[in-house]
């Protein structure tokens, strides 16, 4: 497997992902978005991002479930909230490529007026973003080009579209384990939910290190030729960003935070009291 250099992925404006203001693609290193495209089978990916998928899935064989397993539930999670808990906010950080059952469109679907807003960092989801993501007229989608360790550039954002004063779900699907530990990730996640009032919402899944012994090598694999590095956590550590919140029953019935069906990822519910 070829890995760039740093050197070769460019620098300046165009390692950031803008020139002139636009963003721009760097197609010579694997992208984690178009990663995750080609593993849900998508076609918004490049040869780099297929050789590199190919190569971390020899380690992982059922990543391929194990990511539509990731998607299935953040459906049944927006859907959960939107229909049981009468939800009508979603704050989606790192939504990944615009794909079947994003977060609008199961959200608007149960109730039309709900409100949106994306945000990414990543060039390539900016792009397919603005294009792709469009809602119901009697709601609104939004999309914000930001990061997950600037929280409060997020909220300021995304409170244009959205009233902090009801409630939101925050949702962080498979974009935690990209923040590493001296970034202060349960920082973050406590920032975001002290904004959002009484009766808002935690969605997340992150990868979990201590399921299988296999995913030791596929994150090494993975972080050797991705453009963002994994830090995959124990049970215990991606409970700990639940503290202070009431975890609901996922669906195994122990009210816990709980294990994706191909055992790659924990994933949890949690609401503020």
């Amino acid at each position: 497997m070829t890995v760039e250099s740093p050197e070769a992925r460019g620098s300046g404006d165009e390692a950031d992902g803008q020139h002139d203001g636009l963003p721009v693609f760097d197609v010579t290193v694997a992208n984690p978005a178009r990663m995750w495209d080609y593993w849900l089978g998508g076609k918004d990916n490049f040869a780099v991002d297929r050789e590199a998928g190919q190569w971390v899935q020899e380690a992982l064989p059922w990543l391929p479930d194990a990511i539509r397993g990731c998607r299935i539930f953040l459906r049944s999670s927006v859907h959960t909230l939107a229909a049981e808990y009468g939800i009508r906010q979603f704050l989606d950080i790192g939504p990944g490529l615009p794909t079947v059952g994003n977060t609008h469109e199961v959200a608007q679907q149960v109730a039309p007026s709900s409100r949106i807003v994306y945000v990414d960092s990543d060039p390539v989801v900016a792009a397919h973003a603005r294009a792709l993501l469009t809602g119901r007229l009697e709601g609104a989608t939004e999309f914000v080009r930001a990061d997950l360790r600037d929280p409060e550039l997020i909220l300021s954002e995304a409170a244009v579209t959205l009233d902090f004063s009801q409630p939101v779900a925050v949702v962080l699907t498979n974009i935690v384990h990209f923040i590493q530990d001296d970034a202060d990730p349960y920082g973050i996640v406590r920032q975001l939910m002290s904004a959002v009032p009484p009766g808002s919402f935690l969605v997340m899944v992150h990868g979990a290190s201590d399921l299988r012994v296999e995913v030791t090598e596929g994150t090494r694999r993975y972080n050797e030729v991705s453009s963002e590095a994994l830090a995959f956590r124990t049970r215990e550590q991606v409970t700990r960003f639940f503290d202070g919140l009431e975890i609901l029953d996922t669906g195994r019935g122990d009210g816990q935070v709980g294990e994706s069906a191909a055992q790659l990822s924990y994933f949890g519910i949690g609401r503020k009291p």
